[in-house]
């Protein structure tokens, strides 16, 4: 059986590679980084300490935007003004330079900061640098080490915080927007912090980067604490490669990837089961909405993210083991839960269609809602979890998504440019859905989704619980402690599915190329026959009905048998088709009952004529038809490495030919349906 598991293995990562389109273009780009060795904690806000003020000019436009503080508030601001004056700062930058000790505090007051001498022109050492030779590039901007960094830190950063600890920047307003870093998308990053930990980010915002307006990286121990991020390009918090870092009461909208993408966090879980000590970064009380997706993460490892909303974003959430060059491939042991995760269907593809996101960054009106997608999503989905493992979901409203509350697959290897066969194989395991609230509001109102679960069927250990209106509608259950759960054991997943994941992540932004045959893309999506999967099952059915009447009428007019199977056999197929047009539908089992039943008599009518072999093959096929049905209608078989449907397709690859030539080979005559015997030869199949 290994061997045999190993042999479809090899032919389906083949026909994946085919079928697959090229979608390996980087998540996120960056140096390769150090491993951190998690001796860090999460900072934790001071009121005290070496205290250095930053602050405008301006005193009419000071007064203005603290006229409606509280009198309190207002007060302690008009006192720090005075002194900021005297010995403060203009820019942040300049402050945090001039931190020289650890545990420096920086407040910062009302105001918007441009950072004026960040965006000069480069020197020409950094000018050489960025039109030199390096690793990769993000929107022009090269990819730098860490010494480049250190050497021109305004190349790519508004803001730049390189090698300080314990670093707190604060804004002195009632609310995140009173302190407002603008990079006006003249830089990639609004501001980073790299090598900084124990930086602790609060009451502030940042907005109009070309890629991040706030990115943390390589960092033990990191908080950003009522802070907001909006019209980037892509993510308002990046954080990559770091340990020790929680996200708490912030906000993120109008980013082209994601409000949220702590990607790559430490991996200090790969080696363990469902019994997780901590967790590398935590998110609460958040507010992803406006995005294309609320909350990203590829290679998000150990990440719990619970009591957040979700909202209005493309999706909105995604963590992922789908793009090369992360750490900690693949995703592993994050948890959800206690989150919202609701009407995510926002369409924003219309924007890639017509050119918008082709002009330049300030013309293409991220101000007034326009948001250009980074990747190619279901517009509608609540959660897509390509190739994750030891997840969980609990507890979540997952509601008012059109397309689906989940969508999950796996991800193979080469993808994400493991070559190795065990890594064809080695996502989707052990996650648990775990009384998730699907298709209702907080409120107890019903908002379904258009389906709770959308599933490739591939994973080992996989469970849930009460879980209906799924796409495969005998998702196993996790049991209790009484009795365990059996969980899922498919190596590979539902051809159908399979097929329709890699057609659909044929999204190309920059090209404009949003993929003809997939359901996915709002305005632009597939539907009907138009849909890939549907295109296979209508031409499959056809091709198989016609084999099926031309097997009749050439070889088994005399075989009322054979008649009544050719009659299932037909109506099955059309049933299928109906089934996989409507996903979801119990007409698919049903469809495959039929289709099955109408082949074992077809096989049987077979066996009963010189081409006895042939009858035996379409038995096969009849057999795994059936096992289908029952896989999808009543129970997924248990211990099954692959699904029966994908032993059915290759058993109907070898039967197509084989039919064609029997129907080929036969005389115009009716042939009478004779008694076979042990010594009958089949007939002699010739073109």
């Amino acid at each position: 059986m290994k061997a045999y598991t190993r042999l479809l293995g090899i032919v389906a990562v083949v026909a994946m590679a085919i079928l697959g389109p090229a979608t390996a273009a980087s998540a996120h780009e960056e140096r390769p980084t150090r491993e951190l060795d998690g001796t860090g904690s999460v900072p934790v806000y001071r009121t005290t300490g070496p205290t250095l003020l930053v602050c405008k000019t301006d005193p009419a436009d000071f007064a203005t935007r603290i006229a409606a503080f509280p009198a309190d508030l207002k007060a302690a601001n008009e006192q720090l003004w005075t002194q900021c004056q005297q010995d403060g700062y203009r820019h942040i930058q300049q402050a945090v330079d001039a931190a020289h000790l650890p545990g420096t505090n920086i407040k910062i007051l009302p105001g918007v900061y441009l950072e004026e001498p960040s965006i000069a022109s480069a020197s020409p050492q950094c000018a050489a640098m960025e039109n030199g030779a390096v690793r990769g590039r993000i929107y022009g901007y090269p990819v730098l080490t860490w010494d480049q960094q250190l050497a021109c830190p305004h190349l790519a950063n508004l803001v730049a915080i390189l090698g300080k600890k314990n670093l707190q920047l604060e804004g002195t307003g009632a609310n995140p927007a009173d302190v407002l870093v603008d990079a006006q998308y003249k830089k990639l990053n609004a501001i980073r912090a790299d090598n900084a930990d124990g930086v602790y980010f609060r009451n502030m915002s940042a907005q109009r980067a070309q890629f991040n307006a706030f990115y943390i990286m390589e960092t033990d121990g990191f908080v950003v604490d009522r802070t907001m991020g909006r019209w980037n390009d892509e993510y308002a918090f990046l954080t990559f490669a770091v340990d020790h870092g929680l996200y708490t009461d912030c906000e993120g909208y109008g980013n082209g990837d994601s409000a949220f993408y702590p990607g790559a966090a430490s991996n200090i879980n790969k080696d363990r089961g469902h019994d997780v000590p901590r967790y590398a970064v935590e998110i609460q009380r958040c507010h992803g909405h406006h995005n294309t997706l609320g909350y990203s993460g590829t290679a998000g490892d150990s990440v719990w993210v619970h009591d957040s909303v979700f909202t209005e974003n493309t999706a909105g959430i995604a963590t992922d083991s789908a793009f090369p060059d992360h750490p900690g491939m693949p995703q592993n042991h994050s948890k959800f839960e206690n989150n919202v995760i609701a009407d995510n269907n926002t369409d924003y593809y219309r924007h890639i269609v017509d050119g918008t996101c082709k002009k330049p960054f300030e013309q293409r009106g991220y101000e007034q809602g326009v948001v250009c997608p980074a990747v190619g999503l279901p517009v509608g989905a609540g959660v897509v979890n390509p190739g994750g493992n030891y997840n969980i979901w609990r507890g979540n409203h997952i509601y008012g998504n059109r397309y689906s509350g989940f969508v999950t697959s796996f991800v193979p290897g080469f993808v994400r440019n493991d070559t190795g066969f065990a890594q064809q194989f080695d996502t989707s395991h052990h996650n648990r859905y775990l009384d998730n609230v699907m298709g209702v509001s907080e409120q107890g109102e019903a908002k379904p989704n258009g389906l709770n679960f959308w599933w490739d069927g591939q994973g080992v250990g996989s469970c849930w619980t009460d879980m209906s209106d799924t796409n495969i509608r005998t998702v196993p259950g996790c049991g209790d402690d009484d009795l365990p759960a059996i969980g899922s054991h498919r190596y590979l997943g539902e051809p159908a599915g399979t097929l329709k994941m890699y057609a659909c992540a044929g999204y190309d932004g920059g090209r404009q190329h949003l993929p003809s045959d997939c359901d996915w893309y709002g305005e632009y999506a597939a539907s009907g026959l138009a849909r890939i999967e549907v295109k296979w099952a209508f031409g499959g059915a056809v091709l198989l009905g016609l084999l099926a009447i031309g097997l009749y009428y050439r070889r088994l007019r005399a075989s009322k048998r054979a008649l009544l199977g050719l009659l299932l056999a037909v109506c099955g197929l059309t049933v299928g088709v109906f089934g996989t047009i409507e996903t979801g539908s119990v007409l698919h089992p049903i469809g495959l009952a039929l289709y099955g039943a109408g082949f074992a008599l077809l096989g049987l009518a077979l066996r009963g004529t010189r081409a006895r072999r042939l009858g035996t093959a379409t038995l096969i096929v009849a057999v795994f038809a059936l096992l289908g049905a029952i896989d999808h209608g009543l129970i997924m078989i248990p211990y099954l490495p692959v699904s029966p449907a994908l032993l059915r397709v290759l058993s109907e690859v070898v039967w197509i030919p084989w039919a064609l030539g029997a129907v080929l080979a036969a005389g115009r005559a009716p042939a009478a349906a004779a008694p076979a015997t042990p010594d009958a030869e089949p007939e002699p199949v010739t073109a």
